[in-house]
């Protein structure tokens, strides 16, 4: 079809975004339908932790896609800095993860994977308050700063001619054959050659809206809300991320300090509430009693993407024949992202795959 992408993506997140990418460095056309502001959910809302929170306790699949995606991070943000002049921050800022009931397994994830482990450093115990269970300080660990990686990456893909259609609501598809032939979107009726799906925690609700009568019509994705805050704290003020139960601490490399974030089944509902503004400030405050004096200047909501056992799907439809997906990466999407949308570019390019995709196919368990 003359004028039309090889490579028609619906979601313009950080998956949507690095898929883009991976798709026009392999010297496919592609074009990005946004349905509202590039970048502006989950990518934009996320800490930025270069880690999955606990990933001992998660499926080894996720660890395969972390570590392959570690590989990838240091050289993608160093030329995305370079050739946009936009910083993303990655940082190596390390982790201490305050409580460790299952410290042998940690150990032995951390030895498996290479990430080195040296004891907390005791100058930092002494400012925060416990209670302390065999901490763990990962050294190693690196963060990034989430809306500056979307602004650099969409300043990146326009360098690469890749086309951006923001506020571009998908109203329907048209098959034939086993093949998706077009889109009707707010912006009008858009040819497909191929068509990827990268639309975070909305991909369970636009499965059911474009094929309401399939014998399996429910993409396993459900929207996890999760709330956060950020003190305008001066540099110098906290130096490592911590990691204390389920909420942390991530200082920038301005010194402003963000306290997260809430785990919330709330379907697609983003306001903030003053119950988890309060639960996260005494968290905040009472971690790290410096804090005190310094205001809360922003607090926010993003919506990750859910699965089962929050492993991501990435895949080609079984049956239609120019269909693929990379969705589902819940809390871990930001670390996993460049391993996935380099592993869906080689599967639509029918290259070799960076890792093995079978743990990641869209199939019975995700359907």
């Amino acid at each position: 079809m003359p004028g039309t992408p090889d490579i028609t993506l619906i979601g313009g997140g950080i998956m949507g975004l690095l898929s883009a990418r991976e798709l026009a460095l392999a010297g496919l056309t592609v074009t990005v339908l946004e349905r509202q502001k590039i970048g502006r959910e989950a990518s934009w809302a996320g800490g930025g932790i270069m880690l999955p929170l606990y990933p001992w306790r998660q499926d080894p699949s996720i660890t395969t896609l972390v570590n392959a995606s570690l590989t990838l991070y240091p050289t993608l943000t160093e030329t995305l800095h370079s050739e946009t002049g936009i910083d993303p921050e990655y940082l190596t800022s390390g982790l201490l993860i305050t409580e460790n009931p299952d410290y042998p397994a940690a150990l032995k994830w951390c030895q498996r994977n290479h990430t080195p482990v040296e004891s907390a450093p005791e100058s930092l115990l002494t400012r925060l308050n416990g209670p302390f269970e065999q901490p763990l300080w990962l050294p190693d660990i690196a963060q990034i700063r989430n809306p500056r990686f979307i602004k650099a990456l969409k300043a990146d893909l326009l360098t690469k001619k890749v086309t951006l259609l923001e506020d571009c609501t998908l109203q329907g598809v048209r098959c034939k054959n086993n093949r998706i032939t077009s889109l009707t979107t707010s912006q009008g009726v858009l040819p497909v050659n191929h068509l990827a799906l990268t639309t975070g925690a909305w991909s369970g609700q636009l499965w059911q809206t474009l094929w309401p009568n399939a014998k399996a019509n429910t993409l396993k994705v459900q929207p996890l809300k999760g709330q956060m805050l950020v003190f305008d704290s001066p540099q110098g003020l906290l130096d490592p991320m911590i990691l204390a139960g389920d909420r942390y601490l991530i200082p920038r490399k301005d010194g402003k300090i963000l306290a997260g974030s809430t785990v919330e089944k709330m379907d697609f509902d983003k306001t903030t509430t003053a119950q988890a503004k309060q639960s996260l400030t005494d968290f905040a405050l009472n971690l790290l009693p410096d804090l005190k004096p310094y205001p809360i200047t922003h607090h926010w909501a993003g919506l990750r993407p859910g699965s089962p056992n929050g492993i991501p799907i990435i895949g080609l439809h079984p049956t239609l024949n120019n269909l693929s997906i990379n969705c589902g990466h819940g809390r871990s999407g930001l670390i996993m992202a460049p391993a996935s949308a380099r592993l869906l570019t080689d599967l639509i390019c029918q290259r070799t795959p960076l890792v093995d995709p079978s743990p990641y196919q869209l199939n019975a368990q995700t359907l």
